[in-house]
């Protein structure tokens, strides 16, 4: 596969499975410790990446789970973000201003700051009252973060007495990056004909819900904008009916995911009107790869991640046929802002 280290990819997707003891252990003792409340605070991606993990403690616990942006939290100071709540703040470099920010922020409201990052030896590591740190890079980092916030959450519901079957959704998910290996094996010639076909393209829409919105949010963002400078827009499939139809034309380009949670259904009333207004639409499902090993009711956990990575063969074409590196930066880490 293209730009590939595939025992270097398993080994990083391999670790971050081996931090759900760890922490495991870590929100046993958070929760024992009479914890009121979560934030996930990232900023910009590894933020955003904490979606599904938000998403599925606010469908299966009535514990209050929160996910906000790092730099609003600072500028509003929520009052319920105090002595006794867990602040869970992803940065892959551990060096983000704005993570830098909100972790001092929590801290000096007396909350305890949980740390997922790439360098335990950064600013933002060595800052935190709780570290774990899988050393992953920009091509792996979203099925790393993806993988630990999953953890996370799982370890909350367990401790809580609303997940009986933990054990059995840790096992199979060691399972997954074999998989995910194989499922980017599967993909390799659709992304690389997918990356000419829109390596001219200037402007998408890119759509899901569920947990396929999150990583919608993420690749439209931080890969096509970022990345590659194409102007993209997000927008989740709920909301696509509240305007966004009205940009859709022949010519005009629909990226849509689906996932394998319960907001799947959003995403199949998008499918179903594209074919009537844009000749430019492409679908993307989790369901159409093989995992062997995970079950159903796991799958459904799992959906965005495998969305993730069978679209990093997709950004890896296109940074070959656009001679865009996906490391290409005007202003970001560059410029004063």
């Amino acid at each position: 596969m293209l730009n590939l280290d595939e025992e270097r990819f398993l080994a990083i997707q391999s670790s971050a499975i081996d931090l759900a003891e760890p922490l495991h252990e870590a929100v046993g003792t958070l929760l024992g410790d009479g914890a009121e409340n979560l934030f996930f605070l990232g900023a910009g991606g590894a933020g955003v990446l904490m979606g599904p993990a938000a998403q599925l403690l606010q469908r299966r616990t009535a514990f209050p789970v929160a996910l906000a942006n790092a730099a609003e939290t600072v500028a509003v100071a929520p009052t319920t973000l105090a002595a006794r709540s867990v602040v869970v703040i992803p940065s892959l470099s551990g060096t983000t201003k704005e993570s830098l920010d909100v972790l001092h922020f929590a801290q000096g409201r007396g909350a305890t700051v949980l740390t997922l990052t790439g360098d335990s030896s950064s600013p933002l590591a060595m800052a935190a009252d709780l570290n774990f740190t899988n050393p992953a890079a920009d091509d792996t980092s979203s099925e790393s973060f993806y993988l630990q916030s999953l953890l996370l959450a799982l370890s909350v519901l367990h401790h809580r007495g609303e997940l009986a079957d933990y054990d059995r959704i840790v096992s199979e998910l060691r399972h997954l990056p074999p998989a995910l290996l194989e499922a980017k094996r599967s993909f390799e010639d659709e992304a690389a004909s997918w990356a000419e076909e829109i390596k001219d393209v200037d402007y998408h829409i890119i759509t899901g819900a569920g947990d396929a919105w999150t990583q919608a949010w993420y690749y439209g963002t931080c890969i096509l904008e970022e990345m590659q400078w194409i102007r993209t827009r997000p927008v989740h499939a709920s909301d696509f009916f509240h305007g966004t139809l009205e940009l859709v034309e022949n010519g005009v380009s629909v990226i849509l995911l689906k996932g394998e949670d319960p907001a799947r259904v959003l995403s199949e009333r998008v499918e179903a009107f594209l074919p009537r207004v844009t000749d430019r639409w492409e679908v993307l499902d989790s369901a159409r790869f093989a995992l062997p090993g995970i079950t159903t009711e796991v799958r459904g956990l799992v959906g965005h991640i495998v969305l993730a990575t069978v679209l990093e063969r997709l950004s890896a074409h296109l940074e070959v046929v656009r001679d865009h590196p996906l490391t290409t930066r005007r202003y970001y880490r560059r410029v004063e802002y």
